[in-house]
């Protein structure tokens, strides 16, 4: 379907006057009639005007998830309403590298916590072996 307001190089939103106006300058026949047969009739434009949303929509529904037309696609006439694919990552990918990030992040630290408490208790044996050694060394008079 062809966008008649990007054809006819106005608005969704301009009134009646500027639309005769772009309808009077046009030089394509066909196109002519075609828009005026879609915009000249109020309920016609209403539900032109509708159409055109949801097709919009559609077409940048289609870019943002990516999909294009296939290589062979090569007609004009009916790609008013399709955009160029969104380059950027969709946010399910970047969700999926911040969790991970975080998921390994969170096992770098259960790692380095399991080390610090074997750390901890050696330093805790000795500890405890020094407070209970020097008096037992004393009583027995090594010291």
């Amino acid at each position: 379907m062809r966008d008649l307001y990007q054809r006819l190089a106005v608005s969704p939103v301009a009134d009646q006057p500027t639309l005769d106006s772009a309808l009077s300058r046009c030089p394509n026949s066909a196109l002519r009639r075609d828009a005026e047969a879609a915009l000249g009739i109020a309920s016609h434009r209403a539900r032109y005007d509708e159409v055109h949303r949801t097709l919009g929509d559609i077409g940048r529904l289609r870019a943002g998830l990516g999909l294009t037309h296939a290589p062979h696609w090569q007609i004009e006439a009916a790609n008013d309403f399709s955009m160029p694919a969104d380059t950027a990552p969709p946010r399910v990918e970047t969700l999926d590298r911040r969790v991970a990030a975080a998921v390994s992040f969170f096992d770098r630290w259960c790692s380095a916590q399991g080390v610090w408490l074997l750390v901890t208790v050696f330093a805790m044996g000795a500890g405890v072996g020094l407070a209970l050694g020097l008096p037992l060394l004393a009583w027995l008079g090594f010291l």
